[in-house]
């Protein structure tokens, strides 16, 4: 794997908009990427969305994306969290518009984890719409949530990421935890 600086470089040329830089990093982050849809997917049995599926959804995103400029690899991460992100909602309405109809239920609870992978179903699309309205309040604290239920990263590789301490990453958490929580009850 390459090592932090040669990702760096890479990150500089592909925000120059060198498209073959950005392949290279995905290349190199590839086996990161899959870990992370892997988590994210996890118990999800019979579904069409793989982590394969995943990862090159969220590559067409990333790569799709002109105005995608990733400073250091933190950024990256979060554009990728923010494309798979993009990706396994579109996957969750798509699968409930087939369904025609299906009642919509209160979500009540947010689990600390993700270990049994995320849902894709309407509490997919009620936490993304919730994650939305957290955004419009405070980035910092959507950004967690999406690392965290989208990359599927612990508070300490978060923290590393973002370059702040464990317990500031736990706080942002819970504080985001409570919002999306109150939002998805409303």
């Amino acid at each position: 794997m390459a090592g932090t600086a040669d990702i760096t470089q890479l990150l500089d040329a592909a925000r120059d908009g060198d498209r073959g830089a950005l392949d290279r990093v995905l290349a190199t982050l590839y086996q990161e990427l899959h870990t992370m849809a892997r988590r994210q997917l996890a118990g999800q049995r019979g579904q069409t969305l793989d982590a394969t599926a995943l990862v090159h959804e969220a590559y067409l995103k990333l790569a799709g994306r002109r105005e995608a400029k990733f400073d250091d690899r933190a950024h990256f991460f979060a554009y990728a969290a923010s494309a798979m992100r993009s990706v396994v909602v579109d996957y969750a309405r798509q699968r409930l518009a087939q369904k025609r109809g299906g009642d919509l239920h209160r979500v009540t609870d947010l689990p600390e984890d993700l270990e049994g992978g995320l849902r894709l179903d309407e509490e997919m699309l009620g936490l993304d719409t919730a994650l939305t309205r957290l955004a419009d309040v405070d980035k910092r604290l959507a950004q967690v949530v999406e690392l965290r239920y989208f990359a599927g990263l612990s508070e300490l590789e978060i923290a590393a990421l973002l370059e702040r301490s464990e317990r500031s990453i736990r706080r942002d958490w819970q504080k985001a935890r409570l919002f999306l929580l109150a939002s998805l009850q409303e």
